[in-house]
């Protein structure tokens, strides 16, 4: 059984179940981050019995109502409410669906930390507890309204940031870093990885070397976590491909832009400096670290729909 924190959701992973009852409707927000694989669905925390995520079928349940809709194929579920703790402004969880009806509660995300602050619409610097990781996160409109700057506030240097102590780990004969940093991260040099293999062969690659950090950090191999991204350093900066629940990433997870530029700003590991634009096979995203934070900049995020969904909570005796 998973271990529980903050209101009752559970930590770890848990699959659907079938004793429900119904009761009623629950609103729900649906909001799509650029550069995010996919859209987020939006809950407030104080709509929902406490608790009543804590098992699988409620959100299974959850997901089939949106079978009907033009989000049928939503995969990432977040949840916010007013901020338990002082210094916050908003409380947030995120919870990723993954194949064969299992839930993931271990595993952060940047794009869906966003999704709910713009779900939420409030005017100013907003400052999220994303209770999953522990990280806290100011949100900062740019001069162009559309656009937030995300600070993650935590030294680089923090303990914990180097998961295993140390700043390079070699994995199946692989130099790599291994950070912890809004989630943990995989990073390889792709100087390391055969220039030959096919595009399905450089995935099995990566994922194998994702299942031996799993296995080193902990994490059960059908985890979403760690998680892992290629790149190579060049005359024009860096260059990054990093994998997500499916497949490809199409940009780079914003958790994923901010281990990599607390990553490049330690000494000793295989990422080098990272600050302004990173390119990625769909565009370019930007970073900058500080000694106190880290930065992705430039993040937009729109609300695409707001439904109302069929609720139903476990049926207890």
């Amino acid at each position: 059984m998973p271990t529980t924190d903050y209101g009752g959701y559970p930590t770890g992973i848990v699959r659907a179940t079938d004793t429900v009852c119904p009761t009623g409707t629950v609103r729900a927000t649906v909001v799509r981050a650029e550069d995010a694989p996919g859209p987020t669905l939006v809950l407030r925390l104080d709509q929902l019995p406490v608790g009543a995520l804590a098992l699988g079928g409620e959100l299974a349940r959850l997901r089939h109502a949106l079978s009907g809709t033009a989000y049928a194929d939503v995969d990432k579920i977040a949840l916010y409410g007013p901020a338990a703790r002082p210094g916050h402004t908003l409380d947030y969880r995120f919870v990723q669906a993954l194949p064969g009806g299992v839930f993931d509660f271990r595993a952060g995300c940047g794009h869906s930390l966003l999704a709910c602050v713009v779900a939420d619409g409030r005017p100013g610097p907003v400052t999220v507890r994303a209770v999953t990781t522990g990280d806290t996160v100011l949100c900062e409109r740019e001069p162009r309204e559309d656009a937030y700057t995300l600070s993650f506030l935590k030294a680089p240097t923090a303990p914990g940031t180097l998961p295993t102590g140390r700043p390079v780990d070699v994995l199946d004969g692989v130099p790599v870093s291994l950070v912890r940093y809004g989630n943990p991260y995989v990073f390889v040099d792709a100087r390391h990885l055969p220039e030959s293999e096919s595009e399905e062969a450089l995935q099995d690659r990566l994922l194998a070397l994702r299942a031996e950090a799993a296995r080193l950090l902990g994490h059960p191999p059908h985890s979403a976590l760690p998680k892992i991204a290629a790149f190579t350093a060049g005359p024009e900066g860096l260059s990054v491909r990093a994998l997500t629940v499916g497949g490809w990433h199409p940009r780079l997870a914003l958790t994923g832009a901010a281990a990599l530029a607390a990553a490049g700003a330690l000494d000793g590991t295989v990422v080098p400096a990272a600050h302004g634009p990173v390119r990625t096979p769909g565009g370019t995203v930007t970073v900058s670290a500080a000694p106190d934070r880290v930065r992705v900049h430039h993040k937009r995020a729109e609300v695409l729909g707001r439904l109302e969904l069929p609720w139903r909570i476990h049926a207890t005796a």
